[in-house]
C-alpha cells in the first residue's frame, strides 16, 4: 500500500507553483491564453480572496454552470484553497433541472456563462429568479430559490442584479493575503471541496460529496497508471462538469504537474488542431469522441505523432474503436478508466503495458490503495473468480455519501464501507475486471448517466399522458438511446412531435426520448411488474435493431 495524499486541492497547486513555477500549467490556444504554474497559483488565490469577499463561507455550496472555460478551472482551484464546495452543473440542463439542484444543494451562488447550443443560461435563470431584474448584485431574495444571493455572469456583458467575473477579481482587493491564509489553514483533506450530481438507481439526481482527500488520491493514481508526468501535455475536450474533465483531466496533470490543454466545447477537429498545435502528449475522450476524431474528413491532415496515452472511458469501449485509436492516433499507451462519481471517480484502470487484449476486453484493476470485490447481488457474499456478481469497491476513493440524503447514502456504502456500484461484473484471478451489465435501471448514452424514472416523472405531468415507461436501446453512435413507451389517457390522442415539443426546453436534449411508442398496456409479470426488458425487444424490433 502506498502512501496516501493528505494535502488539500488548493495545497497541492500551491506546491506546484513552488516546484515548477515556470513550468506551463493551463493553456488555451484558442485565446492566446498561457499560464505558468506560479501565475496560475496567483490567478486561483485572487479568485478565492473574491470568494470570500462575496461572502461564502467554509463548507458553502458555490454552483458553476458553464463549458470548459479558463474561469471554470480557476474556480476548481480556488474553492480548493478558501473552502468553498463546487457545485457542477451539467451544461445539458435546462430550466426544471436546473432549479432542482439549486434547491437540493443549497446553494447560495451560481456561476454561469451567458448561453450554450442555443440555451439561453441567462434566460434561465431570470425565469427562475424573476426577482433578479429588479435587486442589487449580491442581494438576490428569491422566492422561488431563497438560499442564492449571488449570480455571477462568467462575460463582460453586464445582466441586471448580476456580477461579472472581473467584479469578483476586483473585489478581492478587499480581503488580505493573511486572511486567505487563515481561512485556508483551517482546511483538512476529508473537508467535502466537491460536489456532483448523478442519476442513482431511485428518484431523481443526488449530490455526491466528494472531499480533498477522494480527490487528490484518485488523480494522483490515474495520473501513475498514465504514467504522465510534468513533461506531458495533456488535450481535455471531455466536460469539467463530469469527474472525467475535473479529476482524471485537470486534477491528475495538476497532481504530477504536467500541462492543461482544454477545449472549451468538444469539436472533433478543433480537438485535433489543438493536439498538433498544442504537441500533446495526452487525450482524454469518450469512445463517441474518439469515433466522431477517427471519422473526421480531415482527420489525415494533421500530425498527432506526439501522442502517447490518455483515458478513454464514459460508456463501453468498442474494440474496433480501441484498435483505431492505439494504431491511427499514436496512442500506444492509451488506458480505460472504469468507475462512477460516487468513488470519485476511478475504481480500476488499465495500465500503459497491458497487452492490448486486457486493454480492449476488461476495465482494468483496482488502483492502489483500492479494495475491490464481486459479491452475488443483494449480499456480501463473494463470488468465485470467473463468475458474474455485483462489483464493489472500498477505501479513500468512496465519497462521504450524498447531501442531505442519508437514507440513500446507507444504500449505497455498506456497514463495512463498501460501495455498492450496481454494476454487474467478472474478475480474473489477476484483478482484471470486465463490467457485463448493470443491476441498476440506468441509460448512459455517450457518456451521460440518464436514470429513466426522472424522465417518466417528467412526462407524468403531460395532461394527455396517463402512464410513461423509458428504457435504453442499444445505439452504434451513442452505445444507448433513450426509447419511452407511453399510454393516454381514456379518449386522448397525441403524436410523437407533441411529446418531443413538450420535452424541448424543459430537460435536457440527450434525455428526450429519440423514438415514443403509444401503446394501450405493458408487458406485466404474474405478480404486476412491467418487463421493461420486453418493451426493449419492441422497440428493437421497431426500429429493426438486431
Amino acid at each position: 500500500m502506498s502512501q496516501l495524499i493528505r494535502k488539500t486541492v488548493g495545497e497541492l497547486l500551491a506546491e506546484r507553483a513552488i516546484d515548477m513555477p515556470n513550468h506551463e500549467a493551463l493553456v488555451y490556444p484558442d485565446r492566446g491564453l498561457r499560464y505558468t504554474y506560479s501565475q496560475f497559483n496567483a490567478l486561483c488565490e485572487e479568485v478565492a480572496k473574491g470568494l470570500m469577499a462575496l461572502g461564502i463561507e467554509k463548507g458553502e455550496n458555490v454552483a458553476v454552470w458553464a463549458t470548459n472555460v479558463p474561469e471554470w478551472v480557476s474556480l476548481q482551484f480556488a474553492t480548493g484553497k478558501m473552502g468553498g464546495v463546487l457545485v457542477t452543473v451539467n451544461t445539458n440542463y435546462r430550466k426544471k433541472e436546473l432549479e432542482y439542484l439549486l434547491k437540493q444543494s443549497e446553494s447560495t451562488t451560481l456561476f454561469l456563462i451567458e448561453d450554450y447550443r442555443g440555451n439561453s443560461y441567462i434566460d434561465t435563470i431570470y425565469e427562475l429568479c424573476p426577482e433578479l431584474e429588479y435587486c442589487e448584485p449580491g442581494n438576490l431574495q428569491s422566492e422561488n430559490l431563497p438560499l442564492l444571493k449571488n449570480v455571477v455572469v462568467l462575460s463582460e456583458n453586464k445582466h441586471k442584479g448580476t456580477y461579472n467575473w472581473s467584479d469578483i477579481l476586483e473585489m478581492a482587493k478587499d480581503v488580505s493575503d493573511e486572511e486567505l491564509r487563515i481561512r485556508s489553514s483551517t482546511m483538512v483533506s476529508d473537508d467535502v471541496i466537491n460536489m456532483q450530481y448523478t442519476s442513482g438507481t431511485t428518484g431523481f439526481p443526488k449530490g455526491v460529496m466528494l472531499s480533498h482527500r477522494n480527490l487528490t488520491n484518485n488523480a494522483y493514481n490515474i495520473a501513475q497508471c498514465m504514467k504522465i508526468t510534468v513533461q506531458d501535455r495533456l488535450c481535455i475536450p471531455v466536460p469539467f462538469f463530469h469527474c472525467f474533465g475535473c479529476v482524471i483531466g485537470t486534477l491528475a496533470a495538476v497532481s504530477v504537474g504536467a500541462t492543461m490543454v482544454p477545449v472549451q466545447e468538444f469539436d472533433p477537429e478543433q480537438v485535433l488542431q489543438t493536439v498538433e498545435q498544442e504537441r500533446c502528449t495526452a487525450l482524454h475522450g469518450v469512445p463517441t469522441m474518439f469515433i466522431a476524431e477517427l471519422n473526421h474528413p480531415n482527420f489525415e491532415k494533421y500530425d498527432l505523432s506526439t501522442l502517447r496515452t490518455g483515458v478513454m472511458a464514459g460508456s463501453n469501449c468498442p474494440i474496433e474503436v480501441m484498435k483505431k485509436v492505439i494504431h491511427k492516433m499514436n496512442m500506444s499507451e492509451i488506458t480505460i478508466c472504469y468507475g462512477q462519481t460516487e468513488s470519485s471517480p476511478v475504481i480500476t484502470q488499465t495500465r500503459t503495458d497491458d497487452p492490448l487484449e486486457l486493454r480492449v476486453e476488461t476495465v482494468g484493476r483496482a488502483l492502489p490503495n483500492v479494495e475491490v470485490k464481486i459479491v452475488k447481488p443483494g449480499t456480501n457474499q463473494e463470488v468465485p473468480y470467473g463468475e458474474q456478481g455485483e462489483l464493489c469497491t472500498r477505501g479513500y476513493l468512496v465519497m462521504k455519501g450524498y447531501y442531505n440524503n442519508p437514507d440513500a447514502t446507507k444504500d449505497a456504502i455498506d456497514e463495512e464501507g463498501w460501495l455498492h456500484t450496481g454494476d454487474l461484473a467478472v474478475m480474473d484471478e489477476n484483478g482484471y475486471c470486465r463490467v457485463t451489465g448493470r443491476l441498476k435501471d440506468m441509460i448512459i448514452r455517450g457518456g451521460e448517466n440518464i436514470y429513466p424514472r426522472e424522465i417518466e416523472e417528467f412526462l407524468y405531468t403531460h395532461p394527455k399522458i396517463l402512464d410513461a415507461q423509458i428504457i435504453g436501446v442499444p445505439d452504434e453512435k451513442y452505445g444507448e438511446e433513450v426509447h419511452a413507451w407511453i399510454i393516454l389517457k381514456e379518449g386522448e390522442t397525441a403524436t410523437e412531435e407533441e411529446i418531443k415539443s413538450f420535452c424541448e426546453g424543459e430537460i435536457s436534449r440527450h434525455k428526450i426520448p429519440k423514438h415514443i411508442f403509444f401503446t394501450d398496456a405493458y408487458p406485466m409479470t404474474a405478480s404486476g411488474k412491467i418487463q421493461k426488458f420486453r418493451l426493449r425487444e419492441q422497440s428493437m424490433n421497431a426500429v429493426k435493431i438486431t
